[in-house]
């Protein structure tokens, strides 16, 4: 199993993380034409305008081991620290998480390594990361937990509601088609 893959596997499925802490009517899927048009994907800046660039970067390193490229392109490609940036500059509540979160992150791989996080090797990052995955997972909702767990909880989601809210996850990786009427339902005998 390649690295990129591995690292999926220890981040864990992400499905059922999808908490969307914000209103949600920038979404891509919200846009999807229900009189036939094409689907319309929302431009967002190319960088940050809410969070800082080191945020950015560290936000964009966490969403690349969440969701790495693998046949389809992951997280970065699909453009969710754009979107991570778009809900810190919309949702307070969240700026100051991610900011806390990232400082927090930054501090302990400062102790532990004398780095930043950015700056660690993928092995490195992913023992980090790991135990705080698994304890935020058992978090049934974003406002429990420590401060760290919130944190990668609210990162762990806004990856997943930004990667399959973009053309990338709901189109290319989830064959997404708008409103169709299936023309008759396939047989559901072997």
């Amino acid at each position: 199993m390649s690295g990129r893959r591995e690292t999926l596997k220890i981040l864990g499925a992400i499905g059922a993380t999808c908490a969307t802490p914000y209103s949600s009517n920038e979404l891509y899927g919200q846009h999807a034409g229900h009189d036939g048009a094409p689907l319309v994907q929302i431009q967002m800046p190319a960088g940050p305008k809410t969070l800082t660039a080191a945020e950015y970067a560290l936000l964009s390193r966490m969403a690349d081991l969440i969701i790495p490229a693998t046949d389809t392109p992951g997280a970065v490609a699909a453009g969710v620290p754009r979107y991570m940036d778009y809900v810190a500059a919309v949702n307070a509540g969240m700026r100051q998480l991610l900011a806390k979160g990232c400082q927090w992150l930054d501090a302990q791989c400062g102790k532990a390594h004398g780095k930043r996080f950015v700056e660690l090797d993928e092995a490195a990052q992913v023992a980090l990361l790991e135990p705080l995955c698994a304890r935020a997972d058992r978090l049934a909702v974003l406002g429990q937990g420590a401060m760290e767990e919130r944190f990668f909880k609210a990162v762990k989601s806004l990856t997943a509601d930004g990667y399959f809210t973009s053309k990338t996850g709901l189109v290319d990786t989830l064959r997404y088609t708008g409103n169709t009427v299936m023309g008759e339902y396939p047989s559901c005998e072997g």
